[in-house]
């Protein structure tokens, strides 16, 4: 009998039972003067007994604010060394800080603010053609809570800094001493195809641990130094990225306020980092430069890739290429911290460029019939569900989709497609939502993508279904051609013909130059769909009812 597509996460170490701030002062009391924070492009380094410093003078001026346990506090930022100061002072003080996207505009940036109920907002005065100062401006007639708003670098940010300096240290410790692991400490707004952002609400416990047990997965020490370029304001960015080193004394190295190739790789080599972050186009976009072999790379050892599924042969250009020998794949959401299974070191190259690794230490999975609900044999294609410390106490003020998405017996409902092997390897085949039904025939796109990423033409791909009246759906790839190639939508075509089954090749083609994605390089394919409805001319099969 095949066994059922379940796992729990074993480990020897324990979970951490103390908040953030905790945490972060046995790190600094254990290697005082280990570089923790550099901020290339604004010139800052801090070792950690001086992050730790700079953080209590931050927290010591919030709680001169009148800022109390449980209150919210806005962050609108791109990446710079303030956000790290902010994220671990907010937890110093108990105060849940809402991550705020910087791709957002007026309308979210209403929304969130009201819906979580801020109090304050921290924000940088502007970032490339967005003027977040005019912004604020002109919501601030509609925010119901927010009492002020404070700019990065601004007189009254100096002020705020200033006064933390003259509060007393024991107020500080007292409010620390005060706090549960349990307690809420931070909102991160998850965009939906549909609806308003939900606010995924997470603990101390949550993403500390979270974080922790990413850095064990990467071997880090003191000895690590993590190049970051994705968005602090989302978890793979403050959890993977920031808690990851600080619970293991490696120092967080931010190249740019925002991704840059160049600056990533210039990161690299100049602050010998030995590990890595991004998303796929992240790498990429980076071995696409034609600098690429100019860059001394050989400092990186591991790295993570996640964010959205990784093309295997991207996998092994950066493992080849870029020296990232012990590279891992994470998967997970906001909802579970976000990780819930990870590769490991010792993976072999076919499980850490096929599969998403195994379950994270203390957490489960299982994976069910989307329709039954019953747990699926390995092997089969189901649902994946997660449980365990990791999964969030639920979305602010919205006890109505918290229900959707958590189940009575605390499972998570991810949403993704997966399968899991005998050895309990997950590997991820698409979402449920995404997942094409063309005449009967279940078609996954992620199967249709990593078979188009073998042109060597294609430098990137992805894979919808469009609406068709006979079938119901019908494929439709979009392409990125390699720089100085060409290809014609038959030549796609026939890549496929005879290699693939007739129903998963592409009845359409569209080259592009780039995908709709989210701030953190998620692809829109719901976006795409639209596009493709409306330059298709397929408006009426769209509209046809199904039962």
């Amino acid at each position: 009998m095949t066994a059922p597509s379940y796992a729990s996460g074993t480990s020897t170490l324990p979970l951490l039972g103390e908040t953030i701030g905790a945490n972060l002062e046995r790190t600094v009391a254990r290697v005082p003067d280990a570089e923790a924070l550099v901020s290339r492009h604004q010139g800052l380094r801090y070792t950690y007994a001086e992050l730790n410093e700079a953080v209590d003078v931050l927290a010591c001026g919030l709680l001169g604010l009148g800022l109390d346990v449980g209150d919210r506090i806005g962050i609108w930022s791109p990446n710079c060394a303030e956000w790290v100061l902010i994220q671990y002072a907010t937890a110093k003080v108990g105060a849940i800080l809402v991550n705020i996207n910087p791709a957002y505009r007026t309308s979210e940036l209403s929304y969130a603010l009201n819906q979580s109920g801020c109090r304050f907002l921290l924000a940088a005065p502007s970032f490339k053609t967005s003027d977040y100062q005019a912004m604020v401006t002109e919501v601030t007639p509609e925010l119901t809570s927010l009492e002020a708003t404070i700019y990065l670098g601004s007189p009254e940010w100096d002020a705020l800094l200033a006064a933390g300096a003259s509060v007393p240290r024991d107020e500080l410790r007292a409010r620390m001493g005060g706090l549960q692991f349990d307690d809420p400490i931070n909102i991160q707004y998850t965009s939906g195809t549909t609806g308003f952002p939900k606010g995924a609400t997470l603990t101390h416990h949550n993403i500390l641990n979270n974080g922790f047990f990413i850095g064990e997965g990467c071997r880090y020490t003191e000895r690590d130094r993590v190049c970051i370029p994705v968005p602090f304001y989302h978890c793979f960015g403050m959890v993977l990225g920031n808690l990851a080193c600080t619970t293991h004394g490696a120092c967080m190295v931010i190249p740019e306020a925002a991704f840059e190739p160049e600056a990533v790789l210039d990161t690299v080599q100049s602050e010998r980092c030995t590990s890595l972050y991004g998303v796929p186009t992240m790498f990429i976009a980076e071995l696409a430069l034609p600098t690429f072999n100019s860059y001394d790379l050989s400092s990186l050892r591991t790295g993570i890739m996640a964010g959205s599924p990784c093309p295997v042969e991207v996998m092994k250009q950066v493992m080849s290429s870029m020296h990232m020998d012990e590279v891992t794949i994470c998967y997970g959401m906001t909802e579970t911290s976000p990780v819930s299974t990870q590769t490991g070191a010792d993976d072999t190259l076919d499980q850490r460029t096929s599969t998403v690794g195994r379950v994270h230490p203390h957490v489960e999975v299982k994976i069910v019939d989307p329709v039954e609900g019953g747990v699926v044999p390995r092997g089969t294609a189901g649902e994946l569900l997660t449980r365990g410390y990791s999964v969030m106490t639920g979305y602010w003020n919205d006890p109505e989709r918290t229900a959707e998405a958590i189940d009575e017996h605390h499972w998570m409902h991810t949403g993704d497609l997966a399968t899991m092997d005998d050895e309990g390897y997950v590997n991820i085949v698409g979402r449920i939502k995404d997942m094409i039904i063309r005449g009967g025939e279940n078609v996954y796109p992620r199967e249709i993508e990593e078979f188009l990423y073998t042109h060597d033409d294609i430098s990137d791909v992805q894979v919808i279904g469009v609406p068709d009246p006979k079938y119901g759906e019908e494929i439709m790839a979009w392409v990125k051609v390699r720089e100085g190639a060409a290809l014609s939508e038959e030549d796609v075509k026939e890549f496929c013909r005879g290699r693939i089954a007739h129903f998963k090749v592409p009845r359409y083609v569209k080259f592009t130059d780039e995908f709709p994605m989210t701030v953190t390089g998620k692809i829109q394919k719901f976006k795409m769909r639209e596009t493709a409805i409306d330059e298709l001319g397929l408006a009426a099969a769209a509209a046809v009812e199904t039962a």
